[in-house]
C-alpha cells in the first residue's frame, strides 16, 4: 500500500495536507509546497518518491460514514412491497427471500456497496442470509463489512438446532477472511426467536468476543405481544432478564422504549442505531428517544435499515431526517445538535464496531471522504456541516478513501457498469423463474 500526500485540503481548522500511510492518517500538517514537505527529514520515511500527491484544493475533508443497520442484499428488492406496515411487509419480503441464493446476494450486495460509497459510507453493519457473499462483495469494493447471519428458528426446536449448527460453521469460515471484514452474530428479533436460540447466540457471542446485532423495539406491536407472552416484560426487559444486553449488542430501532428501558439500555452501554427513514416509511413510529438515550450512557449511532424499506442507503440523507424528526416532535429546534449528529454517523458507528475510524486524526483510520464545494450549496459563509447536511445532496462527495484505498475518484467506481450489467441479469433469471 503506497502512501499518499493529500494536499491543499480544507480541515474545520483551516487548509492542511495530510500523510496517508499504511492505511491511517500518519500526519496532518499546515499546507505548504510539495517541495517543502519532501524537503523536510523528520517526514522522510513517509514521503518518498513513490508517494502519490493528489491536490484537493476546493476539496473539504470529513470523516467516511457508517451504516450501523442494514440488510445490503436487498438493494434488488426496492418497491416491491410499499405503502403497507412492518408484518405485512415482511410476509411479503419473506416469500420473496424463500428464493434467493448466494449469487443473488452478493450482486445485491455489489450494488448496495457501489450506493454506499457513493453516498459516503466507509462501513457497514449488515444483518442477512448468506453473509460470506455479502462480505466478498463488499471487500472487493473496498468497503469494510460487518455481516452477521440471520439466526431465525421461528420457534422450531429442530430449526433451533439447525441455525447453531450454521452459526457455528460461518463463525468457522470467517477465521480465514482478512482484517477489515468482521463476522458478528446475531438473532432476529424477539418475535422470530426461540428463548434458547437467544441465550444460545448470546453465549456464543460472548464466549468467542462477539458482537451481537438485532432487531429491538420497532413496532407498537412487538412491544405489547412481549408484554403479553412474558409477563409484562418490554422486549428490553426481557433481553436483560436473559442476560443478553450489554456494550456489545447493536440493537437496531430501539423506538418503542420506557423510562425504565431507557435506563436499562444506557446502564449496559447498548449501542443504540436509530433507522429514522425505514421507520417513518412503515409508520413504525417516529419519537425516537435520542436525547434520553444519550443521557443513559447508550451508545446511539444511525443506520438506514435495508433498501427495500429505505428504498436508500444514503447515510447523509438518513442524518437530515433524524435531525428534523427530533426537532418536529419535540418542538424544539436545538434538539440533535450538529455535532452530535456527525458523531452519530461517524465515530459512534465506529465504536460500535471496534474500529480506529470517525475522525480526522492522526493514528485514525484514514477513511476520508472529499467534498467539493464549488456549488451552490456551500456558497454561504455560513457552518460547513449545516451546508453539507441541509442543504446539500450526497453527490458533493467527489472521493472515498476507506483504510488508505481510493475506493471512488471524481465520483467514478472501478467496474461500476458491470455490477449494473449483473444485477440486471440476476433480475432477469429471478423473473424467467418466476420467484418475484
Amino acid at each position: 500500500m503506497g502512501n499518499i500526500l493529500l494536499r491543499n485540503v480544507t480541515l474545520s481548522s483551516g487548509r492542511a495536507d495530510i500523510i496517508v500511510c499504511e492505511g491511517k492518517i500518519a500526519r496532518i500538517l499546515p499546507s505548504s509546497s510539495v517541495q517543502d514537505l519532501f524537503s523536510r527529514p523528520d517526514l522522510s520515511s513517509l514521503l518518498t518518491a513513490g508517494t502519490e500527491v493528489t491536490d484537493c484544493k476546493g476539496m473539504r475533508a470529513v470523516p467516511g460514514l457508517l451504516n450501523l443497520h442494514t440488510h445490503a442484499g436487498m438493494s434488488l428488492m426496492r418497491g416491491m412491497e410499499e405503502d403497507a406496515p412492518l408484518h405485512s411487509w415482511l410476509a411479503k419480503i419473506w416469500k420473496i427471500e424463500e428464493n434467493i441464493d448466494k449469487q443473488y446476494v452478493y450482486w445485491g450486495t455489489k450494488v448496495a456497496a457501489a450506493e454506499m460509497i457513493h453516498t459516503g459510507t466507509v462501513a457497514f453493519n449488515d444483518l442477512y442470509w448468506f453473509p460470506r457473499s455479502g462480505m466478498r462483495a463488499a471487500r472487493e469494493m473496498g468497503i469494510r463489512p460487518a455481516v452477521t447471519p440471520v439466526l431465525l428458528d421461528r420457534f422450531d426446536p429442530a430449526e433451533t438446532l439447525r441455525q447453531e449448527e450454521l452459526c457455528e460453521r460461518l463463525y468457522e469460515d470467517s477465521e480465514s477472511w482478512d482484517g477489515a471484514s468482521i463476522f458478528n452474530a446475531s438473532f432476529h428479533a424477539i418475535y422470530t426467536v426461540s428463548e434458547p436460540l437467544i441465550l444460545w447466540v448470546g453465549e456464543f457471542a460472548r464466549k468467542h468476543g462477539l458482537r451481537l446485532h438485532f432487531h429491538l423495539s420497532e413496532t407498537r406491536k412487538e412491544v405489547e405481544d412481549c408484554k403479553k407472552a412474558h409477563g409484562g416484560l418490554s422486549p428490553v426487559q426481557y433481553l436483560d432478564r436473559l442476560g443478553i444486553l450489554d456494550e456489545r449488542c447493536i440493537a437496531a430501532h430501539c423506538l418503542w422504549l420506557s423510562e425504565e428501558d431507557v435506563r436499562i439500555l444506557g446502564e449496559r452501554r447498548v449501542n443504540c442505531v436509530h433507522c429514522v427513514n425505514s421507520n417513518a416509511k412503515l409508520s413504525s413510529g417516529y419519537r425516537f428517544l435520542y436525547n434520553e438515550l444519550r443521557d443513559s450512557g447508550a451508545n446511539v449511532c444511525i443506520g438506514t435499515d435495508g433498501p427495500a424499506s429505505s428504498n436508500n442507503l444514503d447515510i447523509l440523507e438518513a442524518m437530515k431526517t433524524s435531525a428534523l424528526f427530533q426537532k418536529a416532535w419535540r418542538d424544539d429546534p436545538t434538539a440533535l445538535p450538529l455535532g452530535e449528529l456527525l458523531d452519530m454517523a461517524t465515530v459512534n458507528g465506529a465504536m460500535a464496531l471496534g474500529l480506529n475510524s470517525g475522525r480526522i486524526e492522526e493514528g485514525y483510520a484514514a477513511d476520508i471522504l472529499l467534498v467539493d464545494t464549488d456549488s451552490t450549496f456551500f456558497l454561504s459563509p455560513g457552518s460547513f456541516e449545516a451546508n453539507l447536511i441541509y442543504s446539500a445532496h450526497s453527490d458533493c462527495i467527489n472521493s472515498v478513501m476507506v483504510d488508505g484505498k481510493w475506493v471512488m475518484r471524481g465520483r467514478e467506481i472501478p467496474g461500476e457498469e458491470e455490477i449494473l450489467q449483473n444485477a440486471r441479469e440476476m433480475l432477469r433469471k429471478i423473473a424467467k423463474d418466476n420467484t418475484l
